[in-house]
């Protein structure tokens, strides 16, 4: 049973298509402000005018990073490839750069220089980019960190030197033993989220979506894992402030044929639904928590369970607080700052053994799958007295 009536909504944000999984075709749905300056380091590495060329930056124990002019020399160096260049994407690149530079000033030495490359916008800024970083001797790459820039460097053959893509590919790649993928995506979020109901003994859901494209990835990604697990849908409903659909919702609610609800929601519109869901158990995605809720946003998500990362859930995890935190004041940047932090964790694991084992990550706890993308298990929390509750680290799925 598919109710409710589809209303017209903002679309998804710029931030939530590159964090869980969107491409260069988000570009037109959202305008950014220009990238803020960095947090501070001991010495910030500021970036040059956009000109395409890399920036030379190196990590060791005096500095995390230090700039100096453009680099066109080869030399042995890791790459970090970003969209630094294309004004929707800058603050969210810039973020993981910082992130990825204050890992590697709390790691102290390394053995290799990083050069930042600037990656303009569409899918051939970021070949080049990737084959100007292998003809300046990289010997590891970082990034990109668009679906498209993935997919673009993945099918071009050029991946010979091992390469941390921050987002999923678009297609499966086959072949490529020197691509790893480190992502924060939306699918892989709902479907952790569903095996924590089912495992918790949920079996019956209703799953409320908005019609946004990244919640409608969700909601697909929840009820393929919820059924394949042996759960059954009792019904979908997309979202709508009117309150003549919320009444069904909470009528549907009441019939008592479901045990769960799921919320591929944002924030503010699980806000407006909570009060039609009665004390029926609520799980959701991390797109629930905008960061440090006000107590009215937590009173109003009483009793929902989530997952999110233990950067912004645990700041006082052993993996956490030895980072500098900086005051983006935006969940978004932190998620991407917390990105960059365990990017240059894994660059250091592969160039110091060639392999990454567990790994206790700031975005959760890493583990690399035999298809080279990291799986992370994600940290559980629930609203209670306003604020959200850790209930500990998430099961892992497999």
């Amino acid at each position: 049973m598919r109710c409710g009536v589809l209303h017209r909504l903002p679309v998804v944000t710029l931030a939530a298509a590159l964090l869980y999984g969107g491409g260069y075709a988000f570009a037109s749905e959202a305008v950014t402000a220009p990238a803020p300056a960095p947090p501070p380091l001991a010495a910030p590495a500021a970036l040059p005018a956009a000109t395409g060329e890399p920036t030379a930056l190196r990590a060791g124990p005096a500095a995390a990073a230090q700039a100096s002019s453009p680099a066109r020399e080869a030399a042995p160096h890791i790459a970090l490839l970003l969209p630094l260049d294309v004004p929707s994407f800058a603050r969210h690149a810039e973020a993981v750069r910082a992130g990825f530079l204050a890992a590697a000033k709390v790691q102290g030495r390394g053995a290799l220089p990083l050069r930042v490359y600037p990656v303009g916008e569409g899918e051939r800024a970021a070949v080049e980019q990737y084959r100007r970083a292998l003809g300046n001797d990289a010997r590891l790459v970082v990034g990109p960190l668009t679906r498209s820039g993935v997919s673009a460097v993945a099918a071009s053959a050029l991946v010979m030197v091992p390469t941390i893509a921050l987002n999923v590919p678009e297609h499966a790649v086959a072949g490529q033993r020197d691509l790893y993928v480190l992502s924060l995506h939306a699918e892989s979020e709902a479907r952790q989220v569903a095996h924590l109901a089912w495992q918790d003994g949920r079996h019956n859901a209703i799953v409320v979506y908005a019609p946004d494209a990244l919640f409608r990835r969700i909601q697909r990604a929840f009820a393929e894992e919820f059924t394949r697990l042996g759960g059954k849908l009792v019904a979908e409903y997309a979202f709508s402030a009117d309150q003549h659909e919320l009444a069904r919702l909470r009528q549907a609610v009441g019939l008592g044929l479901a045990d769960m609800a799921f919320l591929a929601l944002d924030s503010r519109r699980a806000r407006a639904a909570r009060p039609y869901l009665g004390a029926i158990e609520l799980y959701a995605t991390s797109h629930v928590y905008p960061g440090d809720a006000t107590p009215l946003g937590g009173h109003d998500l009483a009793n929902v369970r989530f997952l999110d990362m233990p950067w912004l859930l645990q700041p006082d995890h052993p993996a956490v607080m030895v980072y500098p935190r900086p005051d983006y004041r935006d969940p978004d940047l932190d998620r991407f700052y917390a990105l960059g932090i365990d990017a240059f964790r894994v660059a250091h694991e592969l160039l110091a053994s060639g392999s990454v084992g567990v790994l206790d990550g700031v975005i959760g706890r890493l583990r690399l799958n035999a298809d080279h993308q990291f799986s992370r298990t994600l940290t559980g929390a629930q609203f209670n007295g306003g604020k959200p509750r850790v209930t500990g680290e998430a099961r892992d799925p497999r």
